[in-house]
Protein backbone atom coordinates (compact mmCIF):
# COMPACT_ATOMS: atom_id res chain seq x y z
CA UNK A 1 0.00 0.00 0.00
CA UNK A 2 1.18 3.61 -0.57
CA UNK A 3 -0.16 7.22 -0.39
CA UNK A 4 -1.31 8.62 -3.51
CA UNK A 5 1.07 11.67 -3.31
CA UNK A 6 3.83 9.29 -2.88
CA UNK A 7 3.05 8.02 -6.32
CA UNK A 8 1.96 11.15 -7.47
CA UNK A 9 5.96 12.60 -6.74
CA UNK A 10 7.18 12.93 -10.10
CA UNK A 11 4.47 13.98 -11.51
CA UNK A 12 3.09 17.20 -13.24
CA UNK A 13 0.24 17.79 -12.33
CA UNK A 14 -2.51 20.07 -13.75
CA UNK A 15 -4.88 20.66 -11.50
CA UNK A 16 -6.10 18.70 -8.46
CA UNK A 17 -9.79 18.66 -7.11
CA UNK A 18 -11.16 17.12 -3.62
CA UNK A 19 -7.17 17.19 -2.38
CA UNK A 20 -6.73 14.34 0.17
CA UNK A 21 -3.43 11.83 0.62
CA UNK A 22 -5.57 8.52 -0.17
CA UNK A 23 -3.99 5.29 0.66
CA UNK A 24 -3.67 3.59 -2.29
CA UNK A 25 -3.61 -0.37 -3.05
CA UNK A 26 -3.11 -0.73 -6.85
CA UNK A 27 -3.21 1.34 -9.94
CA UNK A 28 -5.35 0.34 -13.04
CA UNK A 29 -6.43 1.73 -16.24
CA UNK A 30 -9.00 -1.08 -17.12
CA UNK A 31 -12.07 0.34 -15.52
CA UNK A 32 -13.21 -3.56 -14.93
CA UNK A 33 -10.38 -4.00 -12.24
CA UNK A 34 -11.08 -0.74 -10.29
CA UNK A 35 -12.27 -1.22 -6.48
CA UNK A 36 -11.71 0.16 -3.53
CA UNK A 37 -8.49 1.35 -2.97
CA UNK A 38 -7.74 1.77 -6.62
CA UNK A 39 -6.76 4.98 -8.29
CA UNK A 40 -8.08 4.85 -12.23
CA UNK A 41 -6.14 6.53 -14.70
CA UNK A 42 -8.18 6.87 -17.58
CA UNK A 43 -6.61 6.76 -20.42
CA UNK A 44 -7.19 7.40 -24.06
CA UNK A 45 -6.71 4.39 -26.53
CA UNK A 46 -6.37 3.17 -29.96
CA UNK A 47 -9.72 1.44 -28.85
CA UNK A 48 -11.43 3.10 -26.47
CA UNK A 49 -11.11 6.05 -24.16
CA UNK A 50 -10.92 5.88 -20.66
CA UNK A 51 -12.57 8.91 -19.85
CA UNK A 52 -16.29 7.38 -20.41
CA UNK A 53 -15.84 4.61 -17.74
CA UNK A 54 -15.15 7.23 -15.18
CA UNK A 55 -18.64 6.81 -13.93
CA UNK A 56 -17.93 2.99 -13.39
CA UNK A 57 -14.80 3.29 -11.69
CA UNK A 58 -16.28 5.82 -9.02
CA UNK A 59 -19.44 3.46 -8.52
CA UNK A 60 -17.16 0.43 -7.83
CA UNK A 61 -16.25 2.28 -5.22
CA UNK A 62 -12.32 4.34 -6.95
CA UNK A 63 -11.73 7.06 -4.47
CA UNK A 64 -9.25 8.51 -7.10
CA UNK A 65 -9.19 9.07 -10.80
CA UNK A 66 -6.37 10.33 -12.89
CA UNK A 67 -7.31 12.19 -16.34
CA UNK A 68 -6.66 14.35 -18.89
CA UNK A 69 -9.95 16.09 -18.95
CA UNK A 70 -12.25 16.70 -15.66
CA UNK A 71 -15.57 15.02 -15.33
CA UNK A 72 -18.32 17.02 -15.13
CA UNK A 73 -20.12 15.55 -12.00
CA UNK A 74 -18.41 13.33 -9.36
CA UNK A 75 -19.29 12.96 -5.51
CA UNK A 76 -17.17 15.32 -2.69
CA UNK A 77 -15.41 12.21 -1.70
CA UNK A 78 -13.70 11.49 -5.23
CA UNK A 79 -10.26 13.12 -5.55
CA UNK A 80 -9.43 14.37 -9.11
CA UNK A 81 -6.36 14.73 -10.93
CA UNK A 82 -5.83 16.09 -13.88
CA UNK A 83 -2.69 15.83 -15.88
CA UNK A 84 -1.40 16.34 -19.39
CA UNK A 85 -0.82 13.07 -20.68
CA UNK A 86 -2.35 10.21 -18.88
CA UNK A 87 -0.29 7.37 -20.48
CA UNK A 88 2.87 9.43 -19.76
CA UNK A 89 1.61 9.73 -16.30
CA UNK A 90 0.31 5.77 -15.59
CA UNK A 91 3.96 4.72 -16.10
CA UNK A 92 5.58 7.44 -13.39
CA UNK A 93 3.03 6.14 -11.39
CA UNK A 94 3.14 2.86 -11.72
CA UNK A 95 6.91 3.13 -11.20
CA UNK A 96 7.01 4.80 -7.75
CA UNK A 97 4.00 2.27 -6.76
CA UNK A 98 6.39 -0.48 -7.15
CA UNK A 99 9.35 1.69 -5.78
CA UNK A 100 11.03 2.13 -8.84
CA UNK A 101 12.37 -1.64 -9.71
CA UNK A 102 14.14 -0.70 -12.87
CA UNK A 103 15.92 1.68 -10.74
CA UNK A 104 17.12 -1.42 -8.95
CA UNK A 105 18.20 -3.60 -12.09
CA UNK A 106 20.65 -3.19 -14.62
CA UNK A 107 18.17 -2.34 -17.93
CA UNK A 108 18.66 -3.16 -21.32
CA UNK A 109 16.11 -2.66 -23.51
CA UNK A 110 16.44 -3.47 -27.61
CA UNK A 111 14.21 -2.40 -30.33
CA UNK A 112 14.15 -2.77 -34.19
CA UNK A 113 12.12 -4.86 -36.65
CA UNK A 114 14.42 -7.69 -36.51
CA UNK A 115 16.07 -9.73 -34.53
CA UNK A 116 14.46 -8.39 -31.14
CA UNK A 117 13.60 -11.53 -29.69
CA UNK A 118 17.09 -13.06 -30.03
CA UNK A 119 18.81 -10.77 -28.78
CA UNK A 120 17.16 -10.26 -25.69
CA UNK A 121 16.75 -13.86 -24.73
CA UNK A 122 20.71 -14.24 -25.53
CA UNK A 123 21.53 -11.73 -23.36
CA UNK A 124 19.31 -13.73 -20.38
CA UNK A 125 20.66 -16.65 -21.23
CA UNK A 126 24.03 -15.46 -21.55
CA UNK A 127 24.21 -13.99 -17.71
CA UNK A 128 23.10 -16.71 -16.63
CA UNK A 129 25.58 -18.80 -18.05
CA UNK A 130 27.98 -16.29 -16.18
CA UNK A 131 26.23 -17.20 -12.84
CA UNK A 132 23.89 -13.93 -12.53
CA UNK A 133 19.86 -13.54 -12.12
CA UNK A 134 18.22 -12.27 -14.99
CA UNK A 135 14.50 -11.05 -15.87
CA UNK A 136 13.13 -11.32 -19.55
CA UNK A 137 10.41 -9.68 -20.97
CA UNK A 138 10.04 -11.26 -24.57
CA UNK A 139 7.63 -11.95 -27.12
CA UNK A 140 8.18 -15.69 -25.86
CA UNK A 141 7.98 -15.49 -23.02
CA UNK A 142 8.53 -13.49 -19.73
CA UNK A 143 11.54 -14.90 -17.12
CA UNK A 144 12.06 -13.57 -13.42
CA UNK A 145 14.93 -15.71 -13.04
CA UNK A 146 14.21 -19.67 -14.28
CA UNK A 147 10.27 -18.88 -13.50
CA UNK A 148 8.43 -18.45 -16.81
CA UNK A 149 5.65 -16.29 -16.94
CA UNK A 150 3.54 -16.35 -19.99
CA UNK A 151 3.41 -13.22 -22.62
CA UNK A 152 0.38 -11.48 -23.39
CA UNK A 153 2.57 -8.25 -25.56
CA UNK A 154 5.71 -7.85 -26.97
CA UNK A 155 5.90 -5.14 -24.40
CA UNK A 156 3.47 -5.28 -21.67
CA UNK A 157 1.43 -2.30 -20.22
CA UNK A 158 3.64 -0.01 -17.64
CA UNK A 159 1.23 -1.41 -14.92
CA UNK A 160 2.98 -5.23 -15.63
CA UNK A 161 6.36 -4.18 -16.60
CA UNK A 162 6.54 -2.69 -12.91
CA UNK A 163 4.92 -5.10 -11.15
CA UNK A 164 7.20 -8.02 -13.27
CA UNK A 165 10.29 -5.93 -12.05
CA UNK A 166 9.45 -5.42 -8.99
CA UNK A 167 9.19 -9.46 -8.57
CA UNK A 168 12.30 -9.86 -10.48
CA UNK A 169 14.13 -7.58 -8.24
CA UNK A 170 12.29 -9.19 -4.82
CA UNK A 171 13.87 -12.83 -6.32
CA UNK A 172 17.40 -11.34 -6.25
CA UNK A 173 17.61 -10.61 -10.24
CA UNK A 174 20.75 -8.26 -11.01
CA UNK A 175 19.78 -7.84 -14.80
CA UNK A 176 16.89 -7.32 -16.95
CA UNK A 177 16.40 -7.39 -20.60
CA UNK A 178 13.51 -5.97 -22.60
CA UNK A 179 12.07 -6.35 -26.18
CA UNK A 180 10.76 -2.91 -26.51
CA UNK A 181 8.31 -2.72 -29.39
CA UNK A 182 7.21 0.60 -31.57
CA UNK A 183 3.48 0.14 -30.02
CA UNK A 184 4.76 0.12 -26.61
CA UNK A 185 6.78 3.33 -27.43
CA UNK A 186 4.02 4.97 -29.09
CA UNK A 187 2.12 4.18 -26.13
CA UNK A 188 4.44 5.71 -23.45
CA UNK A 189 4.59 1.74 -22.43
CA UNK A 190 7.88 2.51 -20.89
CA UNK A 191 7.56 5.87 -19.72
CA UNK A 192 9.18 6.01 -16.09
CA UNK A 193 11.70 3.41 -16.74
CA UNK A 194 15.59 3.99 -16.31
CA UNK A 195 17.29 2.24 -18.87
CA UNK A 196 21.29 1.67 -18.31
CA UNK A 197 21.25 0.78 -22.00
CA UNK A 198 19.54 0.46 -25.21
CA UNK A 199 19.87 -1.84 -28.50
CA UNK A 200 18.78 -1.54 -32.25
CA UNK A 201 18.66 -3.59 -34.57
CA UNK A 202 17.38 -2.77 -37.74
CA UNK A 203 14.30 -1.62 -39.51
CA UNK A 204 12.20 -2.57 -42.23
CA UNK A 205 8.71 -2.66 -43.36
CA UNK A 206 6.51 -3.86 -40.72
CA UNK A 207 3.81 -2.11 -38.54
CA UNK A 208 2.46 0.26 -41.10
CA UNK A 209 -1.61 -0.97 -40.14
CA UNK A 210 -0.61 0.89 -36.96
CA UNK A 211 2.08 3.60 -37.24
CA UNK A 212 0.34 4.43 -41.13
CA UNK A 213 3.83 5.53 -42.33
CA UNK A 214 7.52 4.49 -42.88
CA UNK A 215 8.48 7.47 -41.29
CA UNK A 216 6.14 7.51 -37.98
CA UNK A 217 7.49 3.89 -37.35
CA UNK A 218 11.00 5.13 -37.52
CA UNK A 219 10.24 8.17 -35.24
CA UNK A 220 8.67 5.58 -32.71
CA UNK A 221 11.90 3.71 -32.72
CA UNK A 222 14.08 6.99 -31.96
CA UNK A 223 12.17 8.21 -29.33
CA UNK A 224 13.55 5.35 -27.29
CA UNK A 225 16.80 6.83 -27.81
CA UNK A 226 15.89 10.28 -27.23
CA UNK A 227 14.77 9.74 -23.79
CA UNK A 228 17.78 8.12 -22.71
CA UNK A 229 20.09 9.26 -19.65
CA UNK A 230 23.05 10.84 -20.57
CA UNK A 231 24.63 7.99 -18.11
CA UNK A 232 23.24 5.41 -20.18
CA UNK A 233 25.06 4.11 -23.58
CA UNK A 234 23.19 3.14 -27.00
CA UNK A 235 24.56 0.70 -29.50
CA UNK A 236 23.15 0.51 -32.48
CA UNK A 237 23.49 -1.33 -35.95
CA UNK A 238 25.72 0.69 -37.89
CA UNK A 239 24.88 -1.44 -41.18
CA UNK A 240 21.31 -0.51 -41.75
CA UNK A 241 21.02 3.06 -42.74
CA UNK A 242 18.66 3.62 -40.27
CA UNK A 243 21.07 3.02 -37.30
CA UNK A 244 23.25 6.44 -36.95
CA UNK A 245 19.47 8.17 -37.10
CA UNK A 246 18.50 6.46 -33.93
CA UNK A 247 21.63 7.94 -32.30
CA UNK A 248 21.20 11.75 -34.00
CA UNK A 249 19.49 13.01 -30.42
CA UNK A 250 20.48 10.92 -27.90
CA UNK A 251 22.48 11.97 -24.98
CA UNK A 252 23.35 9.21 -24.06
CA UNK A 253 26.91 7.44 -25.06
CA UNK A 254 27.18 5.92 -28.73
CA UNK A 255 28.52 3.08 -29.58
CA UNK A 256 27.86 0.65 -33.39
CA UNK A 257 28.33 -2.85 -34.41
CA UNK A 258 29.03 -4.06 -37.49
CA UNK A 259 30.28 -7.05 -40.45
CA UNK A 260 30.82 -5.08 -43.31
CA UNK A 261 32.66 -1.69 -41.77
CA UNK A 262 33.57 0.37 -38.65
CA UNK A 263 31.97 0.38 -35.81
CA UNK A 264 32.48 -0.05 -32.05
CA UNK A 265 32.69 -3.67 -32.22
CA UNK A 266 33.17 -5.76 -35.12
CA UNK A 267 32.80 -9.31 -36.47
CA UNK A 268 32.88 -11.69 -39.75
CA UNK A 269 31.83 -14.74 -40.95
CA UNK A 270 34.81 -17.22 -41.18
CA UNK A 271 32.67 -20.37 -41.73
CA UNK A 272 29.17 -21.38 -42.00
CA UNK A 273 27.18 -24.36 -42.02
CA UNK A 274 23.97 -25.84 -41.14
CA UNK A 275 25.82 -26.96 -37.51
CA UNK A 276 26.79 -23.28 -36.72
CA UNK A 277 29.74 -20.82 -38.11
CA UNK A 278 32.83 -19.73 -37.42
CA UNK A 279 33.12 -16.18 -36.36
CA UNK A 280 35.97 -13.44 -35.61
CA UNK A 281 34.69 -10.81 -32.82
CA UNK A 282 37.05 -8.18 -32.42
CA UNK A 283 40.12 -10.26 -33.32
CA UNK A 284 39.06 -13.50 -31.77
CA UNK A 285 37.90 -16.49 -32.82
CA UNK A 286 34.83 -18.79 -32.02
CA UNK A 287 32.51 -21.68 -32.98
CA UNK A 288 28.80 -20.78 -32.03
CA UNK A 289 25.66 -23.02 -32.88
CA UNK A 290 24.03 -20.10 -35.08
CA UNK A 291 24.22 -19.89 -39.03
CA UNK A 292 23.53 -16.55 -40.96
CA UNK A 293 24.44 -13.15 -41.35
CA UNK A 294 21.52 -11.87 -39.43
CA UNK A 295 22.77 -14.20 -36.50
CA UNK A 296 26.04 -13.23 -36.60
CA UNK A 297 24.64 -9.50 -36.28
CA UNK A 298 22.59 -10.62 -33.46
CA UNK A 299 25.55 -12.64 -31.47
CA UNK A 300 27.67 -9.52 -32.16
CA UNK A 301 25.10 -7.10 -30.25
CA UNK A 302 25.16 -9.77 -27.56
CA UNK A 303 28.53 -9.24 -27.05
CA UNK A 304 28.80 -5.22 -27.34
CA UNK A 305 26.04 -4.82 -24.80
CA UNK A 306 27.34 -7.48 -22.44
CA UNK A 307 30.52 -5.52 -22.85
CA UNK A 308 28.88 -2.55 -21.80
CA UNK A 309 27.50 -3.57 -19.19
CA UNK A 310 30.55 -4.29 -17.82
CA UNK A 311 31.42 -7.59 -17.79
CA UNK A 312 35.04 -9.23 -19.15
CA UNK A 313 35.56 -9.61 -22.83
CA UNK A 314 37.03 -12.84 -23.18
CA UNK A 315 34.39 -14.13 -20.38
CA UNK A 316 31.73 -12.93 -22.49
CA UNK A 317 33.60 -14.80 -25.74
CA UNK A 318 33.19 -18.15 -24.10
CA UNK A 319 29.21 -18.08 -22.81
CA UNK A 320 28.53 -16.89 -26.63
CA UNK A 321 30.21 -20.41 -27.39
CA UNK A 322 27.77 -22.19 -25.28
CA UNK A 323 24.59 -20.31 -26.16
CA UNK A 324 21.92 -22.01 -28.26
CA UNK A 325 19.19 -20.88 -30.50
CA UNK A 326 16.15 -19.23 -29.63
CA UNK A 327 12.70 -21.56 -29.84
CA UNK A 328 11.58 -20.78 -33.71
CA UNK A 329 14.31 -19.24 -34.93
CA UNK A 330 16.02 -21.02 -37.14
CA UNK A 331 14.86 -24.22 -35.42
CA UNK A 332 16.15 -27.33 -37.55
CA UNK A 333 14.71 -30.93 -37.64
CA UNK A 334 15.91 -33.23 -39.77
CA UNK A 335 14.06 -36.22 -41.14
CA UNK A 336 15.43 -40.19 -41.58
CA UNK A 337 14.79 -40.24 -44.96
CA UNK A 338 17.85 -37.02 -45.30
CA UNK A 339 15.29 -34.05 -45.08
CA UNK A 340 16.14 -31.06 -43.18
CA UNK A 341 13.32 -28.70 -42.15
CA UNK A 342 14.02 -24.93 -40.56
CA UNK A 343 11.10 -23.38 -38.53
CA UNK A 344 11.65 -19.68 -38.70
CA UNK A 345 9.64 -17.06 -37.35
CA UNK A 346 10.07 -14.83 -39.59
CA UNK A 347 7.19 -12.65 -40.17
CA UNK A 348 8.23 -9.98 -42.98
CA UNK A 349 9.69 -9.27 -45.82
CA UNK A 350 13.11 -8.50 -44.86
CA UNK A 351 13.66 -11.41 -41.98
CA UNK A 352 12.24 -13.91 -44.65
CA UNK A 353 15.01 -12.60 -47.46
CA UNK A 354 17.40 -13.23 -44.27
CA UNK A 355 16.87 -16.40 -43.67
CA UNK A 356 16.29 -17.88 -47.35
CA UNK A 357 19.53 -16.27 -48.15
CA UNK A 358 21.25 -17.98 -45.23
CA UNK A 359 20.07 -21.48 -46.32
CA UNK A 360 21.03 -20.59 -49.83
CA UNK A 361 24.43 -19.59 -48.64
CA UNK A 362 24.70 -22.85 -47.00
CA UNK A 363 22.64 -25.40 -49.32
CA UNK A 364 25.12 -27.64 -51.77
CA UNK A 365 24.40 -29.04 -55.06
CA UNK A 366 21.28 -30.41 -56.11
CA UNK A 367 19.44 -29.94 -52.89
CA UNK A 368 16.19 -27.62 -53.69
CA UNK A 369 14.88 -25.37 -51.10
CA UNK A 370 10.68 -25.08 -50.63
CA UNK A 371 9.84 -22.44 -48.31
CA UNK A 372 5.90 -22.84 -47.19
CA UNK A 373 4.79 -19.36 -45.56
CA UNK A 374 1.50 -16.92 -45.25
CA UNK A 375 0.87 -13.76 -43.94
CA UNK A 376 -0.91 -12.92 -40.78
CA UNK A 377 -4.88 -11.40 -40.69
CA UNK A 378 -5.47 -7.87 -39.14
CA UNK A 379 -1.83 -6.82 -39.93
CA UNK A 380 -0.39 -4.43 -42.35
CA UNK A 381 -1.60 -5.68 -45.64
CA UNK A 382 1.35 -3.79 -47.80
CA UNK A 383 3.71 -6.47 -46.77
CA UNK A 384 1.91 -9.63 -48.10
CA UNK A 385 3.22 -9.59 -51.68
CA UNK A 386 6.42 -8.38 -50.84
CA UNK A 387 6.51 -11.91 -48.63
CA UNK A 388 5.40 -13.48 -51.71
CA UNK A 389 7.97 -11.69 -53.99
CA UNK A 390 10.29 -12.79 -51.65
CA UNK A 391 10.04 -16.17 -50.88
CA UNK A 392 9.83 -17.42 -54.74
CA UNK A 393 13.05 -15.34 -55.81
CA UNK A 394 14.91 -17.29 -53.00
CA UNK A 395 13.28 -20.60 -53.58
CA UNK A 396 13.31 -23.53 -55.40
CA UNK A 397 9.42 -23.99 -55.15
CA UNK A 398 6.83 -22.18 -52.59
CA UNK A 399 3.96 -22.87 -51.17
CA UNK A 400 1.69 -19.94 -50.04
CA UNK A 401 -0.51 -20.81 -47.23
CA UNK A 402 -2.32 -19.21 -44.02
CA UNK A 403 -0.60 -17.92 -40.74
CA UNK A 404 -3.04 -16.46 -38.96
CA UNK A 405 -5.61 -15.09 -40.31
CA UNK A 406 -7.42 -13.73 -37.25
CA UNK A 407 -10.87 -12.11 -38.36
CA UNK A 408 -9.41 -12.22 -41.99
CA UNK A 409 -10.91 -14.83 -44.47
CA UNK A 410 -7.14 -17.16 -45.12
CA UNK A 411 -8.28 -17.99 -48.94
CA UNK A 412 -8.38 -13.83 -49.23
CA UNK A 413 -4.92 -13.23 -47.76
CA UNK A 414 -3.19 -15.69 -50.03
CA UNK A 415 -4.84 -13.99 -53.05
CA UNK A 416 -3.01 -10.48 -52.18
CA UNK A 417 0.46 -12.64 -51.42
CA UNK A 418 -0.20 -13.66 -55.06
CA UNK A 419 -0.06 -10.07 -56.45
CA UNK A 420 3.82 -9.69 -55.49
CA UNK A 421 4.61 -13.18 -57.71
CA UNK A 422 4.80 -12.45 -61.37
CA UNK A 423 3.13 -14.43 -64.42
CA UNK A 424 6.51 -16.58 -65.35
CA UNK A 425 6.82 -17.71 -62.12
CA UNK A 426 3.63 -18.83 -60.56
CA UNK A 427 4.78 -22.30 -62.05
CA UNK A 428 6.86 -22.95 -59.11
CA UNK A 429 4.24 -21.42 -56.49
CA UNK A 430 1.26 -23.31 -54.69
CA UNK A 431 -1.75 -22.05 -52.79
CA UNK A 432 -2.71 -24.31 -49.98
CA UNK A 433 -4.86 -22.46 -47.90
CA UNK A 434 -4.42 -25.04 -44.63
CA UNK A 435 -1.34 -24.79 -42.76
CA UNK A 436 -0.99 -28.39 -41.81
CA UNK A 437 -1.48 -29.81 -45.76
CA UNK A 438 0.85 -26.80 -46.91
CA UNK A 439 3.44 -28.44 -44.19
CA UNK A 440 2.42 -32.16 -45.18
CA UNK A 441 2.64 -31.40 -49.00
CA UNK A 442 6.24 -29.69 -48.87
CA UNK A 443 7.63 -32.34 -46.79
CA UNK A 444 5.97 -34.82 -49.28
CA UNK A 445 7.51 -32.84 -52.76
CA UNK A 446 11.10 -32.84 -50.58
CA UNK A 447 13.34 -35.81 -51.75
CA UNK A 448 16.26 -36.51 -49.99
CA UNK A 449 18.86 -33.66 -48.87
CA UNK A 450 15.95 -31.06 -49.73
CA UNK A 451 15.79 -27.93 -47.44
CA UNK A 452 11.98 -27.09 -46.21
CA UNK A 453 11.43 -23.58 -44.69
CA UNK A 454 8.49 -23.28 -42.75
CA UNK A 455 8.38 -19.80 -42.03
CA UNK A 456 6.08 -17.10 -40.14
CA UNK A 457 5.06 -18.47 -37.17
CA UNK A 458 8.15 -19.85 -35.28
CA UNK A 459 7.49 -20.19 -31.81
CA UNK A 460 4.19 -20.20 -31.49
CA UNK A 461 1.84 -23.16 -30.67
CA UNK A 462 -1.57 -21.80 -31.89
CA UNK A 463 -3.39 -20.69 -35.00
CA UNK A 464 -5.88 -17.42 -34.99
CA UNK A 465 -9.04 -17.98 -36.86
CA UNK A 466 -11.98 -15.59 -36.79
CA UNK A 467 -10.77 -14.70 -32.62
CA UNK A 468 -10.00 -18.37 -31.56
CA UNK A 469 -7.24 -19.74 -30.43
CA UNK A 470 -6.40 -23.32 -31.96
CA UNK A 471 -2.99 -25.44 -30.98
CA UNK A 472 -1.14 -25.40 -33.83
CA UNK A 473 2.99 -25.95 -33.49
CA UNK A 474 4.83 -26.00 -36.86
CA UNK A 475 7.36 -28.22 -35.49
CA UNK A 476 5.11 -30.43 -34.20
CA UNK A 477 3.48 -30.80 -37.38
CA UNK A 478 7.00 -31.31 -39.22
CA UNK A 479 8.21 -34.37 -36.47
CA UNK A 480 4.85 -35.88 -36.99
CA UNK A 481 5.16 -36.14 -40.86
CA UNK A 482 8.61 -37.13 -40.68
CA UNK A 483 8.12 -39.52 -38.03
CA UNK A 484 6.10 -41.20 -40.37
CA UNK A 485 8.19 -41.87 -43.18
CA UNK A 486 9.91 -44.90 -44.24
Amino acid sequence: MKKLFEILQEVDIRQIFNKRDLDVTDICFDSRKAKEGSVFVAVKGTVADGHQFIPQVIDAGCKCVVCEDQPQKYPDDVTIVVVENSSLVLGKMASAFYDYPSRQLKLLGVTGTNGKTTIATLLYKMVSIMGYKAGLFSTVANYIGNEKVEATHTTPDSVAINKLMAEMVEAGCDYCFMEVSSHALDQNRVEGLQFDGALFTNITHDHLDYHKTFKAYIEAKKSFFDNLDKEAFSLVNADDKNGMVMMQNTRAAKNTYSLKGMGTFKAKIIESMFEGMQLDIDGHEIWTQFVGNFNAQNLLAVYGAAVLLGFDKMEVLVALSQLKSVDGRFETIRSKTGKTAIVDYAHTPDALKNVIETINLVRQGNQQLITVVGAGGDRDPMKRPEMAKEAVQGSSRVILTSDNPRSEDPAQIVEEMMKGVTFKERIKVLSIVDRKEAIRTACVVAQPGDIILVAGKGHETYQEVKGVKNHFDDREVINEIFNAEE
